[in-house]
């Protein structure tokens, strides 16, 4: 069983690969005071549940792939795979490892671990050229070209960013939970911004796929676009250029670097 780790900086993604199905999976908050003991009991408990493996941590995992925004939760990580799963073979994703994607930026070393390992799925499970775009705490699209080469992206305010940002900067707003209204039109002011928020992302999303589109191929239509993220259904339903939703995508991706660079070690 391989252990794959997406951090983010709001959220923190695991699963759990049985060959190359995804059996398991878990979503928890990231917060960068955890500890590595802290991380490890947290692990134990999740997995602990799990059928297929055992009561000790580290029983039934063979292999574990992480990648991380947060530095200091990824220094966490590394002192939990060398403590508690010593045995198994473990890939952090961070300059070195080998994605079998070229990073055509003017510093690679900018780019962030999950962006990167999105577009290694993207490649494997749709080709080139592709856009990936990322609803997490920051929306990012992505872009790969006909080569598989990650070309560069875009970076936007989240959909959570915004909603928070409202409720503080507005005078007269709240937080609201994000949900899709009634109608585009809204009948208060909870609709209303909630109207703003799915119709005016859906918008977003439309108009800066088909510019990257329009750069990264002779015919856009050529262009596969992916989303992913915990929040993208709140957008699919409204948007006009999304073709494929593959919620564990990074997760994918993680597994798949992790097959390319474990005999190496």
């Amino acid at each position: 069983m391989l252990l794959t780790i997406d951090v983010g900086n709001t959220h923190t993604v695991l699963g759990l690969f049985d060959g190359e199905d995804i059996v398991e999976h878990w979503r928890i908050s990231t917060d960068a005071r955890r500890t590595a003991d802290e991380l490890a009991v947290l692990l134990q408990g999740l997995m602990g549940m799990h059928p297929l493996l055992g009561d000790e941590l580290g029983d039934g995992i063979d292999g574990i792939a992480i990648c991380a925004t947060v530095p200091s939760v990824l220094h966490e990580l590394r002192e939990v795979t060398r403590r508690y799963y010593g045995d198994v073979p473990a890939v952090l994703v961070e300059p070195g490892v080998k994605t079998g994607v070229p990073i055509l930026t003017d510093n690679p070393k900018e780019v962030g671990a999950d962006r990167i390992i999105n577009a290694v799925a993207a490649v494997e499970l749709f080709g080139g050229p592709a856009i990936v775009v990322d609803f997490g705490t920051a929306t990012t699209f992505d872009a790969v070209s006909a080569r598989g080469e990650y070309v560069g992206g875009v970076i936007a305010p989240g959909i959570e960013i915004s909603v928070e940002a409202l409720g503080v900067k507005g005078a007269q707003l709240r937080k609201i939970e994000v949900a899709r209204p009634r109608s585009v039109i809204g009948k208060n002011t909870v609709e209303a911004m909630q109207s703003g928020i799915v119709y005016g992302f859906a918008g977003q999303v439309d108009g800066v796929v088909g510019r990257m589109a329009r750069e990264l191929a002779e015919d856009p239509d050529d262009v596969t676009v992916i989303a992913t993220g915990g929040l993208a259904p709140m957008v699919l339903g409204e948007s006009s250029v999304i073709d494929e939703h593959e919620p564990w995508l990074t997760l994918v991706g993680l597994r798949l670097v992790y097959e390319r660079n474990v005999s190496r070690m």
